[in-house]
């Protein structure tokens, strides 16, 4: 009888032997795969991360644009991060940027703002803050944002403006032209000033 309860506790030592064993086991798997985890998870933010960092950035930026070898665009910014990694590829100026626009008569029409977009895929320049275009003539928009499509070569925005011609302010909402300001055009006008020089 001895020996059979002796055996008894002998079979539950080692049965609580097993059960310590595997839990240990299992315990050890788990840190195992959470460190080997944690490590892929530093991998793929790394690789997240580097997927949002700027391509280059470049200082002092002074970029000339021609179609069949006559100028139509002088762009010049103090900084441009290139973000062409990206799905969507763009350069940014975050500190401003100054546009030299060419009409078909060579005359000049200047755009500056606070910063811009220039989206590589669409030819679409996204100019925000402070937004002032002057023409040839000196007619001049101020506008918080405006884009320009290179492409069609057409000035626009769903903003509101104030733009002032030799003879008029017109203040509204929305502005549209071509890039020789031949119909440029105030869309939504909510008040127009007559100058009288």
């Amino acid at each position: 009888m001895l020996d059979s309860t002796f055996g008894n506790g002998t079979i539950a030592l080692m049965k609580l032997g097993c059960n310590i064993r595997l839990k240990n086991s299992v315990s050890l798997a788990v840190i195992a795969l959470f460190f080997s985890c944690n490590n892929t998870l530093k991998k793929v933010q790394d690789l997240d991360s580097a997927s949002y960092q700027p391509l280059s950035i470049a200082e002092d930026i002074n970029t000339k644009y021609t179609d069949s070898g006559r100028l139509t665009l002088i762009l010049v910014s103090p900084k441009m991060v290139n973000f062409t990694n990206r799905e969507f590829p763009f350069y940014k100026f975050p500190e401003g940027i100054d546009l030299t626009l060419f009409d078909d008569d060579d005359n000049k029409n200047t755009v500056t703002s606070d910063h811009a977009i220039v989206y590589d895929q669409t030819n679409l320049i996204d100019l925000q803050g402070n937004v002032v275009l002057t023409t040839s003539t000196n007619d001049t928009l101020f506008t918080e944002q405006l884009f320009f499509d290179q492409k069609k070569e057409w000035l626009f925005t769903n903003q509101p403006v104030k733009f002032r011609t030799k003879d008029y302010i017109t203040n509204g909402v929305g502005f549209d032209s071509n890039k020789n300001f031949t119909n440029a055009q105030v869309l939504e006008v909510n008040g127009r000033i007559f100058i009288d020089e």
